[in-house]
């Protein structure tokens, strides 16, 4: 982090990266965001460069990376000081994630395919439509999930 002395308190870094005050205190549990700094009320206190990570962060989840995928890129953060292996990790990183939005699309395409199917039940001329016991039909055709473990009622 730079020398710079922090002086945003977190509903100005808010306001300021687009990431609401909740979200910048799961960042920093997270890891992501240090909040170390912190007044002598109390309150944290954000720098630039910090509200700057915050932007970062909000961009990566609005192109829907993990918070994993999102820490492995500002573990590489190159500004800092380039290095070619950082850049081919940040391109992996990125090559994982085109494959799981590409994963996520073709998932889409038969969830859009299976609504309009489910739609078509439906005339739309006062008879009887026939979406709701069509969403009846596949919930009792789905498969009974297995009984919870002793381990996983604990948790």
């Amino acid at each position: 982090m730079s020398t710079q002395s922090p002086r945003h308190r977190i509903g100005d870094a808010a306001r300021l990266s687009g990431v609401p005050p909740a979200n910048i205190r799961y960042y920093e549990k997270e890891g992501l965001l240090s909040g170390r700094t912190r007044a002598e009320n109390r309150y944290r206190l954000y720098s630039d460069e910090e509200v700057h990570r915050l932007r970062f962060v909000r961009l990566c989840r609005a192109m829907d990376m993990s918070l994993q995928e999102v820490r492995a890129l500002l573990q590489l953060d190159t500004r800092a000081v380039h290095d070619d292996g950082a850049d081919h990790a940040a391109c992996a990183t990125l090559d994982e994630h085109l494959l799981h939005v590409r994963t996520r699309l073709d998932e889409l395409r038969v969830l859009e395919q299976e609504l309009q199917a489910l739609r078509g039940r439906c005339a739309g001329s006062g008879g009887q439509c026939q979406v709701i016991e069509a969403l009846h039909q596949r919930a009792d055709a789905e498969p009974v999930p297995p009984p919870a473990t002793a381990a996983r009622r604990h948790v």
